[in-house]
């Protein structure tokens, strides 16, 4: 079964059914983060069947089926907005006429109109992973905290200094150093070296800042030291060894709660094109599609215009200056 490699956009038709989930399990346990889309209800004619599933990850890719042409651009953009929101939609695409009245709260009208005139409903979860949580040290505090955070069914990895490496953490890591004066700074330039989500200390502020007053003599980066949180815990009075790791967890909670232990920037993948994805509107249908030559694009009058199917675009070819008319009328409405 094929599987996303990141370095490409579009449908793996390899990846259908209930191949979609194992591919889910597998992009949860590497700590990534992406939407499933269910076709719930459907309003033939249309290629999508209550039933088909979709996986969308956050750059975009998506692997399995959802619809034809028309459906899919709409899919992956809303899919891609849940991820980044954490909260689910149901969408409703199709023609404005088929809406009716009201929609129920929740759902999400997405205007449509390709030549099948079929509708969908589609719902669209984000799938937050599991927090992978690697605990460097051997003291009992560190076994305690990962006892603490299995409990909350974090995944939870403890590692002894010396055994430690880049090679156990990756962005979407929580890693804790608590080695305490075994081999500090060491552990720490390893696990800076992988750019993991967060990176937090056991050690009073004094002994920290030597710490890290240390590795800037060495030569490790500013930008990689900057990012260390030292002491890391929230301050909980006078506590014992074992409460210290009551007062860590409750800190990661709450920068977890606040969406502070995403991926860091700089160590996500650039896109493809290594700038944002530029978007245009359809001047027929009026959906918003990739200005890129996956967008059907025609030139009229020294200008591109983009379209979400062949359709479309072979319908504005044969009367351009209505459909432009009617797009401008139906954008000042």
């Amino acid at each position: 079964m094929s599987r996303p490699t990141g370095g490409s956009s579009g449908p793996v038709p390899t990846v259908d059914g209930w191949d979609i989930l194992d591919l889910a399990s597998e992009l949860s346990r590497r700590g990534e983060e992406f939407a499933l889309a269910t076709v719930v209800w459907r309003q033939g004619p249309s290629s999508g069947q209550p039933g088909s599933r979709a996986l969308i990850t956050a750059t975009g890719q998506l692997f399995g089926w959802i619809g034809g042409a028309c459906a899919e651009p709409v899919v992956v953009r809303e899919a891609q907005r849940v991820i980044a929101a954490r909260e689910p939609k149901l969408l409703l695409l199709g023609r404005p006429d088929q809406f009716g009245g009201a929609l129920p709260d929740g759902m999400v009208a997405v205007a449509i109109s390709c030549q099948s005139e079929g509708a969908l409903q589609v719902y669209v979860e984000p799938v937050v992973p599991t927090p992978h949580l690697v605990i460097v040290g051997r003291s009992p505090m560190a076994y305690t905290l990962a006892e603490l955070a299995q409990a909350l069914g974090w995944r939870s990895d403890v590692r002894d200094g010396p055994d430690f490496s880049a090679a156990d953490v990756n962005p979407h890591s929580v890693v804790v150093v608590a080695t305490q004066g075994h081999g500090d700074e060491e552990a720490i330039v390893q696990a800076v070296s992988a750019s993991p989500a967060f990176v937090g200390v056991v050690a009073s502020r004094k002994r920290g800042e030597a710490i890290l007053g240390t590795l800037a003599d060495r030569g490790v980066p500013k930008h990689q030291l900057d990012r260390v949180r030292v002491p890391v815990g929230l301050d909980l009075g006078h506590t014992s060894h074992r409460e210290i790791a009551v007062a860590i967890l409750a800190e990661l909670v709450q920068r977890r709660a606040a969406g502070e232990l995403a991926p860091h920037i700089d160590a996500a993948p650039p896109p493809a094109t290594g700038t944002p994805t530029a978007e245009a509107r359809d001047p027929v249908c009026g959906m918003t599609v990739r200005a890129d030559r996956s967008s059907h694009p025609f030139e009229h009058d020294g200008q591109i215009y983009y379209f979400c199917c062949v359709g479309c675009r072979d319908s504005f070819a044969k009367a351009p200056h209505g459909y432009l008319a009617a797009d401008r009328a139906a954008q000042e409405a």
